[in-house]
């Protein structure tokens, strides 16, 4: 556990918490770092196959940047603080992690709090859960993958609409828009996030992995002939010469679960 985050495994799962409740999980360096290293262990460990981010508290996910952190630092050094190579939350610029990320979002989603949600697979939503890019507001923008992603994720005028107001959007306006997955009761919500997982833990991660890469690195590819040339995604290929390709069907056949290796 550490001074602004806690990491907790149970099996092939990992669940990541934000920790810092008091300043509504605002992120600053230190967090970052943090955050940065417990998704370079998930990352590392062929052992963990699946992870859960949330926030520690019922107020926030997230609420972005530490701007308080950041102004005072300002005020005593001129300095900016520095950003993580990974990415806000140690997400935002991990665009190598082929594993499955749920983001458990159970309050205020806000700025980086939200980019690290949109970098995440899947996100569970509480009916408490609000979302938002409000850094316009306060002469920023949303640099860490913000207005890349939620411009590919939902409609362009509708994700316009909320990035060129910086407006608040609810868990349910969130699924309508799409870039929700699930919303859910607030005291239901890690039970649905570890639902998902366990419903992605029963499929093979070598499938997993092999889909979460030819998914995201054939977005950007423009002919559909170009994107379906499966051989040339390296995840792919590596389900296509694994163990599981050959238990998956050997357990079917024999009516019984998989024991999946992930090699």
């Amino acid at each position: 556990m550490g001074q602004y985050s806690k990491s907790e495994i149970d099996g092939h799962l990992c669940l990541v918490t934000i920790n810092r409740p008091e300043v509504y999980n605002a992120l600053h360096p230190m967090a970052n770092e943090e955050l940065s290293a417990a998704f370079d262990e998930f990352a590392a460990n062929p052992e963990l196959w699946v992870a859960i981010v949330t926030g520690a508290g019922d107020k926030a996910f997230s609420a972005g940047n530490d701007l308080k952190y950041h102004a005072e630092l300002r005020a005593k050094t001129g300095g900016r603080p520095r950003s993580p190579a990974k990415g806000f939350g140690g997400l935002t610029n991990r665009h190598d992690l082929d594993k499955p990320v749920i983001a458990a979002v159970n309050g205020v989603a806000m700025g980086g709090g939200f980019e690290i949600a949109l970098a995440c697979d899947i996100i569970i939503a509480s009916e408490r859960a609000k979302f938002a890019l409000p850094e316009p507001r306060v002469g920023l923008a949303a640099g860490a993958g913000g207005m890349q992603r939620l411009s590919r994720q939902i409609p362009l005028k509708k994700a316009m609409g909320m990035m060129l107001t910086g407006r608040h959007v609810s868990a349910q306006e969130g699924y309508e828009l799409g870039f929700v997955t699930a919303v859910v009761p607030h005291a239901e919500l890690m039970q649905e996030a570890r639902r998902w997982a366990g419903q992605i833990l029963e499929c093979s991660p070598m499938s997993i992995r092999a889909t979460k890469q030819v998914v995201q690195r054939s977005l950007d590819v423009g002919a559909i002939e170009l994107a379906m040339r499966n051989a040339h995604y390296p995840a792919y290929v590596a389900m296509a010469n694994s163990e599981d390709t050959i238990e998956g069907p050997r357990a079917f056949a024999e009516k019984r679960k998989p024991d999946w290796k992930g090699r």
